[in-house]
């Protein structure tokens, strides 16, 4: 059974006649009998009542004509759906970050919802070294990362340039000088991140190479939980720059800078290089790409190739 042949089924029950309805579909009397004669013997049923000269449906045919309208009306609305779905008017946009890279994502999704009000937004928080496996699982569309992903698997832009800070309350001792040494940190009570990446790898291989005491004290689950016990006087905090802008500028915390410390991080936006992204993904990368052009540096929009 094809959508045609209900097409042409519905027009000669509505026309109560194999010509005229030939004349309204354009097509032959004869193209418009075999269509007919198709349908029934797909269904196994005759349709319409031969004896009678006005087109009678049978009882078959009243039944199948419910559903015929039905179908057609959902395929209306389905060929609708996908329009809106071109234009922005509905959609839904899947994306995947951790606790820090979700930070990025909060003005650039500020800037597509305004452009785009109508296209749902959800954003699975999730640990970074899962993201590519669930891009590939297609549970997601694009991800934010603070590594580079594979290049054979995945097409990638560096979209912002962030930096790790030491940052303090500003009634601790260190707050009232704006650069130290690390050598000068082996005292300090560090509040970490419990959870292992290769950012903490390399601070307590720094301190190890400079011969300074890391004293790790006490282990948080989320950088929030960090900074607000920071901020509360206890002890420093090794954190990207990125997730405590508001509390630099609001003076909750301070930043003191160390030299030996000021390790660069690059945020990733990225998708599987063979997807075929939707209309929402597409409209999005146009975002970012405006966002870095509108705001500029920490802001970029650079494609990542091999080497």
């Amino acid at each position: 059974m094809e959508l045609s042949q209900l097409e042409t089924f519905l027009a000669v029950a509505e026309e109560h006649s194999f010509s005229r309805a030939a004349e309204r579909l354009h097509r032959t009397q004869p193209a418009v009998s075999q269509a007919i004669r198709k349908l029934e013997e797909s269904v196994g049923e005759a349709l319409f009542d031969r004896t009678a000269r006005d087109g009678s449906l049978t009882a078959a045919g009243t039944l199948l004509r419910e559903y015929a309208l039905r179908l057609l009306a959902l395929r209306r609305e389905a060929s609708s759906a996908l329009d809106e779905l071109k234009s922005l008017e509905r959609g839904q946009l899947q994306l995947a970050a951790n606790e820090y890279t979700c930070l990025y994502l909060l003005s650039a999704i500020d800037a597509f919802r305004r452009s785009h009000p109508h296209v749902d937004v959800i954003v699975h928080r999730m640990l970074a070294s899962r993201i590519p496996q669930e891009l590939n699982l297609r549970t997601v569309e694009m991800g934010v990362v603070s590594f580079r992903p594979d290049i054979a698997q995945f097409k990638s832009w560096a979209v912002y340039g962030d930096t790790l800070a030491l940052v303090a309350s500003p009634a601790h001792p260190l707050a009232a000088r704006e650069r130290v040494s690390i050598t000068e940190l082996g005292e300090e009570t560090f509040i970490a991140h419990h959870v292992t990446s290769p950012l903490r790898r390399k601070v307590i291989e720094t301190f190890q190479r400079y011969r300074t005491p890391l004293n790790m004290r006490i282990e948080l689950p989320t950088i929030d939980a960090i900074k607000r016990f920071v901020a509360m006087g206890n002890g420093v905090a090794l954190v990207p720059k990125l997730t405590v802008a508001s509390e630099l500028e609001s003076g909750e915390l301070k930043r003191i800078i160390v030299d030996e410390l000021e390790f660069k991080r690059v945020l990733r936006l990225f998708h599987r290089k063979q997807a075929t992204l939707s209309y929402a993904a597409r409209a999005f990368l146009q975002t970012v790409r405006d966002l870095a052009e509108e705001q500029g540096p920490p802001f970029y929009f650079h494609a990542e190739r091999a080497g």
